[in-house]
Parts: structure tokens; sequence; C-alpha cells
């Protein structure tokens, strides 16, 4: 589903209202530059309450992007909540037959997870809100164009004291902790065995561990080859104190696993947010030496 020139990018917003409309701006300055073209969602500055424009306005936004042919890619430009309030009235029908990316992180989760069960890759990254900060980060802007591309991209990392070691081969998925913790018993719950990427964002630690928890009892970690960390920001402080670390916290939840578990990966809600091709097949190697991961 790599794009060339003059392919048009689908700009939507499928949950909270836009709040940085200069941001969109040096998001779509940018696409130009790259010789893409975009074309806007009919209700994309409209705010409803909470989110940007009512549920069927926002359903009719995002069914125009998949259905329509000449729309090679749906870039989010913002998160927040109110995804999986739309999600179960949009027909994949004609993406089927006409994939597409879905790109986005965060609240963007929901569709990530429903691409995936359809056996087809989306893209976690970062968003045209948080565009100026990204820009600043020429590494996650480059990834960002290579894989929109086609191009291959290879991260290495050095390792946290935490990791557990390994090296294993599978699709890779996930996305915020919290989305896919509200997924669970629904028909987006992943399935099949994976390479599992979690990030979250102003929570605190007991929240952390509750979702943890219940992903476990769920079976989420029974599928799971490997375990990718991504940036676990703004944590709430709690009176008492929680007692543990994140790693701490992880460890011990995975602790009857022994597949490996990689902390730190650059990206979630971060400055440097880089991009996750969901639902590729990677090689995740992890060692006291690096961490590589490949796209």
């Amino acid at each position: 589903m790599f794009l060339k020139k003059n392919d048009v990018i689908g700009i939507i917003a499928p949950a909270s209202f836009l709040k940085k409309e200069a941001a969109l701006k040096l998001a779509l300055d940018l696409l130009k530059d790259w010789g893409l073209q975009y074309k806007l969602a009919k209700n994309l500055f409209n705010k409803h309450n909470h989110f940007a424009g009512t549920d069927k306005e926002r359903i009719s936004d995002f069914q125009f992007f998949l259905d329509h042919k000449n729309i090679k890619a749906i870039w989010c430009v913002c998160g927040g909540y109110g995804s999986i309030r739309i999600i179960d009235k949009l027909n994949f029908t004609k993406f089927r037959s006409n994939p597409k990316w879905i790109i986005g992180y965060s609240d963007i989760t929901v569709f990530h997870q429903a691409i995936h069960n359809l056996g087809f890759e989306s893209i976690h990254s970062f968003m045209p809100t948080s565009i100026k900060t990204i820009l600043e980060n020429k590494i996650a802007i480059k990834n960002f164009k290579k894989i929109l591309f086609g191009k291959t991209i290879k991260y290495e990392l050095k390792p946290n004291q935490n990791n557990r070691l390994g090296k294993v081969k599978g699709k890779i998925i996930g996305g915020n902790l919290a989305i896919i913790s509200s997924l669970l018993g629904t028909k987006y719950t992943l399935k099949e065995r994976y390479i599992l990427f979690i990030e979250e964002v102003g929570e605190y630690k007991y929240s952390i561990d509750r979702m943890l928890q219940s992903l476990k009892l769920n079976g989420y970690f029974i599928n799971c080859k490997a375990l990718v960390l991504g940036s676990f920001s703004e944590i709430k402080k709690n009176n008492p104190l929680f007692g543990q670390t994140i790693e701490e916290i992880v460890l011990n939840v995975v602790a009857a696993y022994n597949f490996p578990v990689c902390f730190d990966f650059p990206a979630g809600h971060l400055t440097n947010n880089n991009p996750i091709i969901f639902g590729r097949e990677v090689t995740l190697n992890i060692t006291d030496k690096n961490v590589t991961l490949g796209f």
C-alpha cells in the first residue's frame, strides 16, 4: 500500500475535535513538500460537545474515505476519545478490495485492531496535532516518510537493563493500553499470536497495573510472542505511592511467561513518536548490547 507522488491522503477527525488548526497546516505543508495531495473530511472542523461532530457525521466522513478509490491513506488528525463510538457502524467491504493506510495512535488504536483482525496493515504514528514537536525530531519524520513511500526502516536501540532477552519473529500489533483494555470481550480483541506493543499517557500506576492484569486474565499474554513497551508518560502520582516502577509492574504481570520484553521503544505520547507498521511480520532481537526491529 505504499504511496507515490500525487497520491491523495484523506484527513479526518474520528474522535475528539481538532484544537490545533495551526498544527494541521504544518502537517498539510509537509505532505505537499513530499509531493502528496490531501482531501479534508467534510466535517473535519465540526464540534459537538467533546467530539469532532456528531457520531453520524464522523461515521459519514470515515465511510467516505474508506470507500473512495482515489484515497490511498487516511490520516487521523487527533485522538482523544470517540473512535469506539463509531467503529461498529463502519462498513469495510470496499476497503477490503481497495485497502489503504489508516494512520494515527492513542484513541486510533480502535481502528488499528479492527483493521488488523481483517488481515490488513496500518500505521501507528504521530498525528497532525503533534506535528510541531515531531518536526523537531528529524528521525521520526524521516521514518514516517520512508514507510509511506514503501522504503524499509530499521530501529536500533540502546538496551534497558530491565529488558528480557530473546529473538522472535511475528506480526506486531497493539497501541494504547487503555484502548486495548476497553476492547476486551469485543470482536476487536486480538486473537492470533503476535508481538504486542503498548504505550500509555496520563494514568496512575495502579490503573496501568489493573489494565495489564485485565489483559492477563483475558489471555492476552498466552498469545504473546514478545512485549514491546513504548513511552509511559505523564504518570500521575497517588497517595499512597504504588511502590513499583513501570518496569517492575510489567515484569510482575508477565512473570509466568518466558517471552522477550523490550522497554523504551521510541513510540507513543512523546516527541520522538516513531512509526510502527501494525500487522507487519518483523524480527525483534533483544540482546544485552542493543535492540533491533526492522520494517
